[in-house]
């Protein structure tokens, strides 16, 4: 009774949730005009501002964010006004994925025609400046021409969203590049138009049109670069949209029609030709065929369907034609669901980003002050050239220290590691079970339906010596067992409803928890379960029958009870099968450093029989739903990680305590709900890989923030002329520029990267 109290509790808490979600609209807007991690920054503030607004979370990798509103409050209008205030766009039209995708497109194309006219445009600027510096009078006048539309054409951009932040005094990384090519620009101005302001005190006036012109070339190269390589981290997601069609055949009014995906209604009757995907979830209403669901189950071989049968969108129709009725449609199919799932997990969090978010926040504040002090240092210090050099290390300084990297390490590396787990049918729910999972170091396994295949069957049955009305007995404990849904019950009442017996209806029938259940029939009470229900009851069991049920569980077989209230009548043993891949997967598992466990409320010996079957040293058995949440407990208490995989309603409570819950895909609503990570296929080989691509993100997310972190710490202080004293070297802008493109482009090749890592 306990049990169902505990489960009842965390049932009702997941519906007080609900009910509060229910107060505030969680949406996800496209932005647009992002450009570092100070952006995305800035934008959350901005709409953490805003009234009615609980939340926001921008993944500036996937350029999406996630604002949780009431809108009785607050409606998406309000929010797009706002963000348009300081220089993004808020898409809050609906917009079906291909028109994101062009518009995408478009703004890449866009980019693309800046950046080769940007470059097209420096080159000469570059030649004149470098190698023929003052060798024509009219040469600093041409420089001029060819870096004023670089400034104001292929880098607009940068100075108007600067514009839009600083009205707000915010900073981005837009505020750097135009403060360094803005000020190197109108100092190059100064000198062309009026050198003799310079000549008339002794000093060189100087040009640098040459490093604006370059730098804005080499910084939208960078954001070009980086954009393509952005789009192939989310690659996993247009694989998973590439699943569904764009037509349906239909039959309406018996008559024959082509429709899109998106006219189709509930109940409508599709036509499916061989090689068809499903375009939704439907009941096959007629026809026989052969399905690859290898999408969802990741299982080769294809399955039969016939009339009654469920296909869903996605899998691929082989043989036969098939007619069946919609049942789920749009956003309701299971493959929507799994699309939003990646989505949502690729878009949240990891917990480290919280930091990295507080650092990108107060960077470029900290990069302006640093550039200033640099520029004084060198008034200071700087002897006769002060003001030349001065100048070129400010604009370095400002240039070189971009926030892009540091902003992109953590969601790039999330997006292809979610990405990669969903193209090997392992659904995250959000990045911080990805973090998480990196840490376990004891796994506990549910031993039905996760290490064995949950499909129980009986195998044996033996009934004491003095029974003598077998027939009658068997009619009985049939019915008893009909009445229950424990999956041991279901494998007696099949063994049964399979000899075509028919089921009495008891009079009074109760579950025992964990133990079995009890019923009466004419006023004579029966007990079908486990040895502890019938010790509880005070029932008997005879030498012969304990025997039996010894050798039973010694075979990894489970052995169920049937009595009357004084004496066992009965044995009948339920075997329950080792998933073929068990053995493989805990091997695995073991390899990678966990210690593993299983748990399960079947008795000591089928425990053990199964543990030695596939290598388990430690287990724990006959414990009820509550017991295997105080295991984990004891477990956390001892220091360690604890990962949870489970299937069932009775794993849930478990599920929720463990620092990593990993749901098996057959398994139930709650378990799944429950869970931080889902595996499509339940298989331990899974579990395995589950762990690996966390460990394998998370190192990738730690290599680029520390390439981010030493970037900055190394490049900054030779920026502003740390080396020049000790060996004359002066970082040239234009080199800072090139250096500031090239480390956002290998942070995102770096989690690129993760795309060919195996998993197996």
């Amino acid at each position: 009774m306990r049990t169902f109290v505990l489960l009842e509790g965390i049932i009702n808490s997941h519906r007080m949730e609900t009910i509060e979600k229910k107060t505030y609209k969680k949406e996800t807007f496209p932005v647009e005009g992002m450009t570092c991690a100070s952006c995305a920054s800035s934008i959350e503030s901005m709409l953490r501002t805003v009234d009615g607004v609980q939340e926001a979370n921008v993944n500036f990798a996937g350029k999406t964010v996630q604002v949780a509103y009431t809108p009785t409050q607050v409606q998406p209008n309000q929010l797009r006004d706002t963000l348009q205030e300081i220089g993004f766009e808020l898409l809050i039209e609906e917009h079906t994925e291909v028109e994101l995708e062009e518009r995408q497109a478009a703004a890449l194309a866009s980019l693309k025609t800046r950046t080769i006219a940007a470059a097209v445009l420096a080159f000469p600027v570059f030649v004149l400046g470098m190698f023929f510096h003052n060798a024509f009078s009219w040469g600093n006048w041409a420089m001029l021409a060819f870096t004023t539309p670089v400034l104001l054409w292929a880098g607009r951009h940068f100075f108007v969203n600067a514009w839009g932040q600083a009205k707000y005094l915010r900073a981005n990384m837009d505020t750097l590049v135009a403060l360094s090519t803005g000020i190197a620009f109108a100092f190059s101005l100064f000198n062309t138009v009026y050198p003799e302001f310079f000549l008339s005190r002794g000093l060189e006036p100087h040009v640098y049109y040459e490093a604006v012109a370059v730098i804005i070339a080499f910084i939208l190269l960078g954001k070009y670069l980086e954009e393509g390589a952005k789009s192939r981290s989310s690659q996993a997601i247009k694989k998973l949209m590439g699943l569904q069609p764009k037509t349906v055949r239909v039959l309406r009014d018996g008559i024959e029609a082509q429709i899109r995906i998106e006219e189709v209604r509930i109940g409508d009757h599709v036509l499916l030709l061989p090689g068809d995907r499903v375009p939704v979830d439907g009941e096959v209403l007629s026809g026989t065929t052969y399905v690859d669901e290898s999408m969802l189950s990741g299982e080769p071989l294809p399955v039969q369907k016939q009339a009654g049968d469920m296909l869903f969108a996605g899998t691929i129709n082989q043989k036969g034609s098939l007619q069946l009725i919609a049942r789920k449609t749009g956003g309701e199919t299971m493959l929507a669901h799994i699309i939003k799932m990646v989505q949502e997990a690729q878009g949240s969090k990891a917990p480290v980003q919280k930091l990295v978010d507080k650092i990108a926040g107060i960077f470029v504040p900290i990069v302006l002050l640093i550039a200033l002090l640099t520029f004084g240092a060198w008034i200071t210090l700087g002897g006769e050239a002060y003001l030349s050099q001065g100048l070129v290390s400010m604009i370095s300084v400002l240039v070189i220290a971009c926030p892009c990297a540091l902003g992109l390490a953590t969601p790039t590396a999330i997006m292809v590691g979610v990405g990669k787990g969903a193209e090997n049918g392992i659904l995250i729910k959000d990045a911080q079970s990805l973090e998480h999972a990196y840490k376990a170091n004891a796994i506990l396994l549910d031993k039905t339906g996760t290490i064995t295949l949950g499909k129980p069957s009986v195998t044996d049955v033996v009934w004491a010596d003095h029974v003598t009305e077998q027939e009658r007995l068997s009619q009985l404990f049939y019915s008893i067992e009909a009445k229950s849904e424990h999956p041991i019950a279901q494998a007696i009442y099949t063994y049964y409803k399979e000899q075509g017996m028919q089921p009495v209806e008891p009079t009074y029938f109760n579950s025992v928890t964990g133990m079995g259940v009890e019923a009466a029939f004419e006023g004579r009470k029966y007990f079908a379960g486990n040895e502890k229900l019938l010790k509880q009851e005070g029932i008997g069991i005879g030498a012969q029958l304990l025997e039996a049920a010894k050798l039973l569980q010694e075979n990894a077989k489970t052995a169920v009870y049937f009595a009357d209230a004084s004496q066992a009548l009965g044995v009948f043993a339920v075997s329950d099968p080792v998933k073929p891949a068990a053995a493989e997967g805990i091997k695995r598992m073991k390899e990678a450093g966990l210690e593993v466990y299983m748990l399960t409320g079947d008795n000591a010996q089928t425990a053990a029989a199964v543990s030695r079957q596939v290598g388990i040293t430690h287990f724990e058995a006959e414990l009820l739903p509550d017991d295997k949440a105080s295991f984990v407990k004891k477990l956390q208490a001892e220091g360690k990680v604890v990962a949870m995989v489970g299937d069932g309603i009775n794993d849930a409570q478990a599920l929720a305590t463990a620092d990593v819950s990993i749901a098996m895909g057959h398994g139930t609503d709650v378990a799944m709900d429950v869970a931080g990570i889902t595996l499509m296929r339940s298989d331990l080989m899974q579990v395995a890989a589950a762990i690996n691509l966390s460990r394998a993100t998370v190192r990738t997310i730690r290599q680029n923030l520390f390439w981010a972190f030493i970037y900055n710490v190394i490049c900054i202080p030779v920026a502003a002329g740390l080396l020049f004293p000790f060996t004359g070297f002066l970082l040239n802008p234009m080199l800072a520029g090139a250096a500031m493109a090239l480390s956002s482009v290998s942070v995102v090749s770096n989690s690129l990267r993760l795309r060919g890592k195996k998993l197996y």
